[in-house]
């Protein structure tokens, strides 16, 4: 389980602790990467990982129906692990340049044993640049292999408890007011939304959406909103219209303005674009209620069991959340999705032709595979 830190010495260290003080022992197991690179009888590859959105994908800054992911495979002793490497173009990051980034990383893991979980992302993160999706498809192999190897599920080498997955939001992207209706009506197994807003249009869309539905709503601005005094007026309206919380209101550069914008709120606010890695938590305090930790931002499965234990040490409510991906993706983040208060686990909900198989979800509730490893193979 997580080791409890006090508020203390998370802010004496500016978040910067020792990773021995959050993880689990079995990332200390004992012992018994570039296209295809050898590191001490393990191979690393890379190779793309396109997926077809169901629906074209709007968000405040951009549009999108298709995305070029990565899979990163690593092969050791007859096993394989896998990973799943989602760029954001918001980070600077593309297939492109994570193929540049993993030539890197590769080539800094050489020598290692796929035992040496910490050591091969010490590396990681300081060969993969702004590429944070290459570090964490590398710590999802890790954990992928690790836990076929032992023939356990990742959750259960992590000690996640069981019997406590909160409901994930089903995400509705930007589009006309009619078309969110449609989309909400396709949505009706899920019952909780998360609605994307951002643009002129958000009262006509969000109006829209509460004519045809009284489920559960959360909303992301995704740095939308310009202002304090525009994130206010906006979400004072959202307030009348039954929503939940508000997702990154004002663009990160702007945090020093988020003081007053949760003053003046009323309803809780969580950070994302704001959040990247577990040195980002503590200077959040005071500016938001809660944070979404995504592993393609953080690195990997180890650093959101860290930022789990961060964040609830700093009195943040713990939101889970993804970008695009397949059920690889989306399976890793489920191995740790017990720790965190809120889900939004909806990327593989959201495309065609899923290249992984193997997770299950019932009335938005997520099951913890019980398969080796992430649980998922390849469809």
């Amino acid at each position: 389980m997580i080791a409890p830190v006090s508020r203390r010495t998370l802010l004496s260290t500016g978040g910067a602790l020792a990773a021995s003080a959050f993880l689990p022992t079995s990332l200390a197991a004992p012992p018994e990467a570039t296209k295809t690179t050898g590191t001490r009888g393990a191979k690393l590859d890379l190779r793309s990982l396109p997926l077809k959105l169901t629906h074209a994908w709007t968000i405040s800054r951009n549009t999108s129906t298709e995305k070029k992911n990565g899979l990163l495979t690593l092969t050791a002793e007859g096993v394989t692990g896998y990973g799943e490497a989602a760029a954001n173009v918001r980070y600077g990051q593309s297939f492109e340049s994570a193929e540049k980034a993993f030539a890197k990383v590769a080539k800094a893991v050489e020598g290692l044993s796929p035992w040496e979980h910490l050591a091969w992302l010490e590396r990681a993160e300081k060969e993969a640049g702004v590429d944070s999706e290459v570090v964490a498809a590398l710590d999802m192999a890790l954990w992928d292999w690790k836990g076929k190897k032992l023939g356990a599920p990742v959750h259960r080498l992590l000690g996640i408890p069981t019997g406590r997955m909160a409901v994930t939001t089903y995400s509705i992207g930007i589009d006309t007011a009619d078309v969110m209706k449609a989309k909400v009506k396709e949505a009706a197994r899920y019952p909780h939304l998360k609605v994307k807003v951002g643009l002129p249009d958000d009262e006509a869309n969000v109006t829209a959406i509460r004519s045809v539905t009284d489920k559960p709503i959360r909303v992301d601005a995704n740095e939308g909103w310009k202002s304090a005094a525009e994130a206010v007026t906006k979400i004072a309206w959202l307030k009348t219209m039954g929503i939940e919380f508000v997702e990154q209101p004002l663009p990160s550069f702007m945090n020093a303005e988020m003081k007053a914008v949760k003053a003046a709120a009323g309803l809780p606010l969580v950070a994302d674009e704001s959040v990247l890695h577990p040195a980002d938590v503590p200077g959040l305090v005071g500016l938001f209620d809660g944070i979404n930790v995504k592993l393609a931002k953080c690195g990997g499965i180890t650093r959101a069991y860290e930022m789990a234990a961060l964040g609830r040490a700093l009195g943040f409510k713990l939101m889970l959340g993804c970008m695009i991906e397949s059920s690889l993706g989306i399976a890793a983040a489920v191995a740790v999705a017990p720790l965190y208060d809120w889900l939004d686990l909806d990327g593989n909900l959201l495309i065609t032709g899923d290249p992984f198989k193997g997770l299950s979800i019932k009335d938005g509730v997520w099951a913890l595979p019980f398969g080796p490893g992430l649980g998922v193979v390849p469809a």
